[in-house]
């Protein structure tokens, strides 16, 4: 495809010309594996839980600066903050299922195999994205300069004052969470950082331990990411400060395997998205993964005949009794239209300030 040009600032305002390069995993991934990875185990939950021993790594690098700032190029477009914009209770200002109108570049960067090979690798299970509406999925929390400052402020005061006091301990750990206690709806999501946060406090994800202690997880820095079986793990999001902005995208993720148990639910997405799409891609995949299933007993019921074996009634009934669950949940979580309560959120419900500042955003 023939390379686009784009002017960039240069540090000292003039324009500059940037070549645009399509996704190239050569070019755009920095992949070094996460200092450690928390097993289930290490959470004290059963370790049969979930599709993979993984509960949640380390922040790891995985894109680029290159990278990043073509995300944020598309990510933070006028049409996608005009057309993609929802509000819930899990995130005051999303981004949502823009890659395949407006996002070729976060689109292809997440579907390409070297991506999924690596989000496979830290997960220790084969994984593909969930749907491709919830590719690059985008929470963005925006501040004032003068907010960010005394916020700082704030910090070293308090945490200076605790010092004295002989008290002292993370001044920011009294703050209340962005969001309450929840479970995602699918079973793996990586969370990538778009943000420098260099002077973020705060931030880390929280998950709750089987014997109901807390292990914190830092925060990633810009370009990198966490890997979260957040399906089967309670969790929430603690408060950031200190930082201008924060924008973090979240890719949705699914076992490849069509026999692998898929437990994905529409419980957390289902009032901030376009029900048509959603439900499209949710049918989709679902029946694809059903076809391939009923495709295998075909196959095997025609080999057991062919070698003379006797017809395997339990089995049969137990594999019927299966996908009849697997029909159930699918009709259970395509809710009718009108039992829904959407979120969507217009720019023009939203700060007019706030939406101005991640326009001159698009851009790190």
């Amino acid at each position: 495809m023939e390379s686009k040009l784009s002017c960039q600032p240069a540090t000292d305002g003039t324009p500059v010309k940037e070549t645009k390069h399509d996704f190239d995993p050569l070019r755009h991934l920095t992949f070094k594996r996460p200092s450690k990875v928390y097993t289930m185990k290490d959470l004290g939950l059963p370790e049969h839980t979930g599709i993979s021993p993984v509960a949640v790594s380390e922040p790891f690098p995985l894109f680029t600066q290159e990278a990043v700032r073509r995300m944020r190029e598309e990510v933070l477009h006028p049409d996608v903050l005009e057309n993609c914009q929802y509000s819930g209770h899990l995130a005051q200002c999303q981004l949502r299922g823009f890659a395949t109108k407006y996002a070729p570049f976060v689109y292809d960067a997440w579907k390409h195999p070297a991506t999924l090979n690596i989000i496979s690798e830290v997960a220790k299970v084969d994984l593909v994205t969930a749907m491709d509406f919830e590719i690059g999925t985008v929470n963005i929390s925006v501040k004032s300069e003068e907010r960010k400052q005394e916020e700082l402020a704030a910090l070293i005061e308090k945490s200076q004052f605790d010092e004295d006091e002989g008290i002292a301990g993370c001044p920011w750990e009294d703050d209340k969470p962005i969001v309450d206690w929840h479970c995602d709806s699918y079973p793996f999501v990586c969370v990538t950082m778009l943000s420098d946060c260099s002077q973020m406090v705060g931030g880390e994800t929280a998950l709750k331990k089987g014997n109901g202690d807390v292990l914190k997880v830092r925060g990633p820095e810009i370009g990198y990411a966490v890997v979260l079986q957040g399906r089967y793990i309670e969790h929430q999001a603690l408060r950031a400060l200190g930082a201008a902005e924060r924008i973090t995208m979240v890719t949705s993720f699914r076992a490849r395997s069509p026999h692998i148990t898929d437990d994905t639910v529409l419980t957390t997405v289902r009032a901030v998205s376009d029900l048509s799409e959603l439900y499209y891609d949710f049918t989709e995949y679902r029946l694809d993964l059903l076809k391939e299933r009923i495709g295998t007993q075909v196959e095997a019921l025609h080999e057991a005949r062919k070698r003379g074996k006797k017809f395997a009634t339990a089995n049969l009934k137990a594999f019927l009794q299966g996908q009849a669950k697997f029909l159930e949940h699918m009709d259970k979580e395509i809710v009718f239209e009108a039992e829904v309560m959407a979120g969507k959120a217009k720019v023009k419900d939203l700060a007019e300030a706030s939406i101005e500042k991640l326009k001159k955003r698009a851009r790190v």
